[in-house]
């Protein structure tokens, strides 16, 4: 519950963390390449995928959270999993640096949903970031005791992709500039 507050509590100091953002349909979304995309070293071919599409990066950090900080990403995890699958994510979330991205474009939350393909990367179909990189599945992951291995997270509604924006990124962290893109795209 403490967690919760503290959300709370962010989210009312800073509401619209997405204020120079364009209006209309271009969304900012959050997207974190965990641990294991790191330490596999695919950083790049992810990031690639994003931008061959259009999304625009506006934001970019790495950083190695730890358990107070995970919780708070993974604040109603708990309530909606589990105690255990809590345990888990935070775990998964704190085993090594992790890359976050802010993504502006079209409908950003909904399209980089797609991309990312299922959280069980034994569901995602080729040609999405899960099913081309992931192989782990709902049972192996009970059966070993561990969080899913699925190198990715993506907001999954556009009030989620606020609160976490706010979460990982101050304002002055996240930019504003043009992309040949926008020409064609936007």
């Amino acid at each position: 519950m403490e967690c919760r507050r503290e959300v709370i509590e962010m989210i009312k100091k800073n509401p619209d963390i997405n204020e120079n953002m364009p209006p209309s349909k271009i969304e900012r979304t959050l997207v974190l390449i965990k641990a294991d995309g790191v330490q596999r070293q695919i950083i790049g071919k992810i990031m690639q995928r994003f931008e061959d599409v259009g999304l625009k990066i506006v934001g970019m950090k790495m950083q190695w959270i730890d358990e107070a900080f995970a919780k708070k990403h993974y604040f109603d995890v708990e309530e909606r999993k589990g105690p255990r699958v809590f345990k888990d994510v935070v775990s998964y979330l704190t085993q090594g640096p992790v890359v976050a991205l802010v993504l502006e474009g079209i409908d950003a939350v909904e399209l980089v949903r797609k991309m990312v393909g299922p959280t069980e990367p034994k569901s995602a179909m080729p040609g999405t970031i899960r099913g081309d990189f992931a192989q782990h599945s709902y049972k192996y992951a009970d059966d070993k005791e561990k969080s899913i291995r699925n190198l990715i997270h993506a907001s999954g509604k556009p009030e989620e992709a606020k609160y976490e924006i706010a979460l990982w990124f101050k304002p002055e962290e996240l930019h504003t500039y043009k992309t040949v893109h926008e020409v064609h795209v936007f």
